[in-house]
């Protein structure tokens, strides 16, 4: 493709950190960038302890762990999401319970999640799609009412906030990913954002495959042994190295791509005007980061059609999830709770336009096709 859907994107000092991790003779997790990195998420987001992941996966692998999901445990979820959503904790025996998504942003719809609570929910797994924050005020009240853990899976979340209050900060813990389609990037990686101090302890143990070995390191111990479950859940120090490169351009990266968000906006004015598309719907108490730019066709048979007309362009553009609940292994481990019309429909008129930095030499050339292409 001549304009691809993502191009990651370098800020020119990765390299030079990598081989500084090298020269320091530390590749292994937990060295100096790990700690840069992980010192920058506490700062940036208010939240108490973050630790580097080797992806957004074994975040939330982590929180299932943490949060003691047995078998038989109801985790309430949006069925549009990425499959490690449910499958941290299926991982654990957990039974994904689907609730349906708002029409305006796509995620979960706060005024259906108590209908699916029962006496086997265990917490409330979150997705902030497109970066746009969900409804928080309202599912933390559900959660403190019946007791409920919240879990945030801010993967597409970093540099977004909800009222002032930065993604993944809010619920007991954040899930973020930095792959390489995210807004900051280590070609693959993640964190945990620990908000409770209840799991901070616990949360070492487990990423460092159950042993007490950041303790022994701190001298609180005289000697690191296996005393709980887990895996290895580290980041090398390339990947972190790489990543802190990123992190210091964190705010000229997300004024990049907001700049690229609010040009295809303002040109699909008049699409939307005229019943053709619909553009995506930020709520005022949420602070975006342009975490990708969609669009709503009529169905999926113009959806279909829009695709293979950009694609005669070299132009790649995408759809996203397939909702979890249609699909197989959701139908053998999950049930849904209600109607789910929303994530139907949505799902398969959901198309997702190229956004990466870069981009603005072409994006008139696209904004152009997109217009033709949409009739």
């Amino acid at each position: 493709m001549k304009i691809p859907y993502n191009k990651p994107f370098m800020t020119g000092k990765e390299l030079w950190y990598v081989s500084q991790a090298h020269a320091k003779g530390h590749l292994s997790g937990d060295g100096s960038f790990t700690k840069l990195c992980n010192a920058w998420l506490e700062r940036r987001t208010g939240s108490h302890t973050a630790l580097l992941t080797n992806s957004c996966t074994a975040a939330l692998e982590m929180a299932a762990i943490l949060i003691d999901v047995k078998p038989g445990d109801e985790i309430i979820m949006p069925s549009f999401t990425f499959v490690s959503t449910a499958n941290a904790f299926v991982l654990r025996g957990g039974i994904p319970v689907f609730v349906d998504v708002r029409a305006d942003t796509l995620n979960i719809d706060e005024t259906r999640i108590e209908a699916a609570i029962t006496p086997k929910s265990k917490a409330i797994c979150v997705v902030h799609y497109a970066g746009v924050a969900c409804e928080m005020d309202a599912i933390m009240a559900i959660a403190s009412k019946h007791n409920l853990l919240v879990i945030e899976d801010a993967a597409q979340g970093v540099m977004a906030s909800y009222k002032g209050r930065p993604l993944g900060s809010i619920g007991h813990f954040g899930a973020l990913s930095f792959h390489e389609t995210k807004n900051i990037i280590s070609g693959e990686g993640g964190a945990l954002l620990i908000n409770d101090t209840r799991f901070v302890d616990r949360a070492e143990i487990v990423r460092e495959k159950g042993t007490n070995r950041s303790q022994f390191f701190r001298g609180q111990v005289d000697k690191y042994t296996w005393v709980d479950i887990g895996s290895s859940y580290l980041p090398g120090e390339i990947i972190a190295a790489f990543l802190w490169a990123q992190m210091e351009e964190s705010d000229a990266i997300t004024r990049r791509r907001l700049d690229l968000w609010g040009h295809y906006h303002q040109w699909f004015v008049p699409l939307e005007a005229a019943g053709k598309i619909r553009r995506p719907i930020v709520p005022r108490e949420c602070i975006h980061n342009a975490h990708m730019y969609y669009l709503l066709l009529p169905d999926i048979e113009r959806r279909t059609a829009f695709i293979d007309k950009l694609k005669s362009k070299e132009i790649q553009s995408v759809f996203h999830y397939v909702p979890l609940h249609s699909a197989p292994m959701g139908r053998k481990v999950g049930r849904s709770v209600g109607d789910m019309s929303n994530t139907v429909t949505l799902s398969e008129r959901l198309v997702r336009l190229p956004l990466w930095l870069g981009l603005e030499d072409q994006l008139a050339y696209v904004i152009q096709e997109v217009i033709s292409a949409v009739g």
